[in-house]
């Protein structure tokens, strides 16, 4: 079960980037289709939210960590931190971003939701665990790949 959320959750992100920059492009050229847009990128987001939070309370790099090192130990690595930290804390900061930005889209104040839109995508593109990055954080494009 814990695979399955962690592959769900690794394609919703795929999702969120692809209706993220639609949103975003709708919203600089001021496009109705805006409200129906960002309606379905906060219902994805928040839905990986729920399945991260999970997974940062059932999985092994989450509070699992914090509560075998210590808050410490876990600063101190960068692979436990990330996961533990940064990860977390980037998305729940992307996530309540693209929620605000719904509001402005909402009423279709353009101009707030774009530039909330673009934060919240330079936060989320930061904080995912893409392939490239170092050996113990990165993560394959794809569920399944290596």
């Amino acid at each position: 079960m814990y695979n399955g959320m962690l592959h769900l959750h690794n394609v919703l992100r795929w999702v969120i980037l692809i209706l993220l920059l639609v949103s975003l492009v709708q919203a600089f050229t001021k496009n109705p289709s805006l409200k129906k847009t960002s309606l379905w990128l906060m219902i994805t987001a928040h839905i990986t939210l729920v399945l991260g939070v999970s997974q940062w309370m059932i999985g092994d790099w989450g509070i699992k960590k914090i509560q075998e090192f210590g808050f410490g130990t876990v600063m101190e690595h960068s692979a436990y931190r990330f996961f533990a930290v940064e990860h977390f804390a980037g998305m729940l900061i992307g996530i309540i971003l693209i929620t605000i930005a719904r509001g402005k889209a909402k009423v279709l104040n353009y101009k707030a939701a774009s530039w909330l839109l673009l934060i919240a995508l330079i936060v989320i593109l930061a904080t995912i665990p893409w392939p490239f990055r170092d050996a113990a954080i990165a993560r394959p494009w794809f569920p399944g790949m290596k």
